[in-house]
């Protein structure tokens, strides 16, 4: 275990609060820098086995008080608040140089600050590498994500997000579906309509909005969306000709709709983008972000 102003170059270090395993209370600036154990390390896995900072500010939801920020390496968005259970790959550059740098930044109130980040070093030839450009890598035919601080009662959709989620795809699959995480499941939400919310007031029902495809209007999604490239109404006979690349809105669905649906997109490699600007009030409210299922489908041969 490392803690501020700590050097590692092992593999499976733990980032660590100060007085952890208890919580801290101050405040100022915690570094980490991270060095490769050899030159073959491509990239840098975090998992945030714990993480939990005082969240972002209630009106535009920015990052103004605590932060965690990663420098160094490929770019990764500055968070706050909880991200327990969630990951993120960093591209190491190639060679020996270039240390990747973890910072804490915590001010503003008072709050019990945790958290306890892994650290993996990802060899240049590991089955483990992500793919390039992709913050976030998950494996196997099915699994959830969400957006950091996508929580059903307090989280805020943090601002100032831009990054890759991808899917590895699994061997003689060919297409992906993608479901808005049921009512009660964990990490999900009791009401099925602050599962995915994006932009709109949230504190009442907002249908899908669409954009960059051909049905979307020119004026949607343009500030805030999840990029599902080519996405359709994975159970709507026959199969829609036309698809749409932006989901935004309060409602998952890849239609203008106030009801859920279940989305695929035949695009490989499987990879969803999310972007927030600065930017929530006074049309955006209470935004929890997203939180998805997904299943990847088998190939058909005719």
């Amino acid at each position: 275990m490392a803690s501020c102003g700590g050097v590692v170059r092992e593999n499976g270090t733990y980032f660590v609060n100060p007085n952890h395993p208890d919580s801290t209370d101050g405040t100022g600036s915690c570094q980490l820098t991270i060095l490769k154990m050899h030159p073959d390390i491509c990239q840098i896995r975090l998992d945030f086995d714990h993480f939990s900072l005082n969240g972002p500010e209630i009106v535009n939801h920015i990052c103004n008080s605590d932060q965690f920020l990663v420098s160094g390496g490929s770019p990764a968005p500055t968070i706050c608040g909880s991200a327990t259970g969630e990951h993120m790959y960093i591209d190491a550059g190639m060679g020996q140089g270039n240390p990747i740098i973890l910072t804490v930044i915590t001010s503003g109130p008072s709050y019990p600050r945790s958290w306890r980040i892994r650290i993996s070093q990802i060899p240049c030839g590991a089955i483990a590498k992500a793919d390039q450009g992709c913050l976030q890598y998950h494996t196997g035919v099915s699994g959830r994500v969400r957006s950091f601080n996508f929580d059903p009662v307090n989280g805020r959709q943090l601002s100032n997000q831009d990054y890759s989620i991808c899917i590895r795809t699994e061997r003689n699959f060919c297409s992906i579906q993608y479901t808005a995480c049921p009512a009660g499941s964990p990490g999900s939400t009791g009401n099925r309509s602050r599962t995915f919310t994006l932009s709109g007031n949230s504190n009442s029902i907002v249908q899908a909005m669409v954009g960059g495809g051909s049905q979307g209007t020119p004026n949607s999604c343009t500030n805030d969306w999840l990029m599902v490239p080519c996405a359709k109404v994975a159970d709507r006979l026959p199969m829609a000709s036309t698809c749409e690349d932006k989901i935004c809105g309060g409602t998952f669905n890849a239609e203008v709709s106030s009801v859920e649906r279940t989305v695929v997109t035949t695009i490989r490699p499987f990879r969803l983008a999310f972007h927030t600007d600065s930017i929530e009030a006074p049309t955006d409210v209470d935004n929890r972000g997203f939180c998805i299922d997904y299943v990847q489908q088998p190939c058909h041969s005719n």
